[in-house]
């Protein structure tokens, strides 16, 4: 119960120490943000209104498909919202932006368009809103950035855990084999594998977590090299506390602190990585919202689309200046000479 006690009281003297970095809190705040708004998207932004009361029954268009004989509509399999004739019983209400992520504007001259009061943003090459493909496309950015960091950090604890504790044969060799893998140019390799595969998130995820362990196996097992000796772990070992409850109970909490403080950093290595891939064409299938395929198009009509390039790089240099910034609050959170 103590030990619960310290810990806690530990944890609350690094939520004092996080939260007196003004700039750390309110970019935390701004991600989450972002993150909610995110994954609600398909609310704020669609071509479907979110409710619609029709000839007396209630729909609702974007958590459901509805054939189009339900709203009168004979000659199409696909019911147009915006040209549906409501009469004054009937009601509908509809997303703040009233674009999705697939739609062309078709009432434009030219593609792309400026920023209009239609379209905030502008349009792409294709006609497609910009403002709601940089809301969609951080959906893919923040969970592709988050789920390679948990996979990667995972098998980073998992080699640089066991060199560190069992040292000796197993350290020699296995630092060898991490010094061999680190050599590799990841990006590259990264690339080749990628084309002669059909792109797609999942993909990207494994690949990139098969090279994204070996900078924290480094740090992980340097923590274990350091706690495999310390008391409490000689005093587990003389009670008979098996091995694999030694390593996960009593050094690897104790071995963390790296792990959590690059985490920030790490994360936002991953959000430029997969915007670079996207640049590039080696990103996510066509036509999924990214980032990184704006910018590609900013690249190709830089003189008449400025739009194109201001406004995905503001959200792309925004979400790494603010994941910097929480970076630097959660090291000087875990900074022992701070708590």
């Amino acid at each position: 119960m103590i030990e619960r006690l310290l810990k806690n009281e530990l944890s609350r003297k690094r939520w004092r120490t996080f939260k007196k970095r003004k700039l750390a809190m309110a970019a935390m705040i701004g991600l989450l943000v972002m993150t909610f708004l995110t994954f609600l998207a398909p609310i704020l932004a669609n071509s479907k209104p979110i409710y619609i009361n029709f000839k007396g029954k209630s729909y609702w268009p974007i958590f459901a498909e509805y054939r189009a004989t339900e709203f009168g509509v004979s000659d199409s399999m696909v019911v147009d919202f915006r040209k549906l004739k409501l009469s004054d019983d009937d009601t509908a209400i509809w997303p703040v932006v009233n674009w999705d992520p697939f739609e062309s504007n078709r009432k434009v001259d030219t593609y792309p368009s400026a920023p209009s009061d239609v379209n905030w943003f502008g349009t792409d090459d294709r006609g497609r809103d910009v403002f709601t493909r940089i809301l969609y496309g951080f959906k893919y950015s923040i969970i592709y950035a988050v789920v390679v960091w948990v996979f990667s950090t995972i098998m980073g604890i998992i080699v640089g855990g066991v060199m560190g504790y069992f040292g000796g044969r197993v350290d020699f060799f296995g630092l060898r084999f991490v010094e061999i893998f680190s050599t590799v140019p990841s990006f590259f390799l990264l690339l080749i594998l990628i084309s002669l595969f059909t792109p797609s998130l999942t993909l990207l995820v494994i690949i990139s977590s098969i090279f994204g362990w070996v900078g924290i196996s480094y740090y992980v097992r340097g923590e274990f090299l350091k706690n495999r000796n310390r008391e409490f772990v000689e005093a587990a070992r003389a009670t008979g506390v098996p091995t694999w409850k030694i390593l996960f109970k009593h050094i690897l909490p104790n071995s963390l602190i790296p792990v959590i403080t690059f985490a920030p950093f790490t994360i936002a290595g991953h959000i430029a990585g997969l915007a670079s891939l996207d640049f590039l064409g080696f990103g996510l299938e066509i036509p999924t919202p990214s980032w990184g395929e704006l910018l590609a198009q900013a690249h190709k009509n830089f003189t008449i689309a400025w739009w194109l390039a201001v406004f995905p790089s503001g959200a792309l240099f925004l979400t790494l200046v603010m994941m910097n910034l929480v970076g630097e609050g959660v090291r000087d959170a875990f900074d022992p000479r701070k708590t």
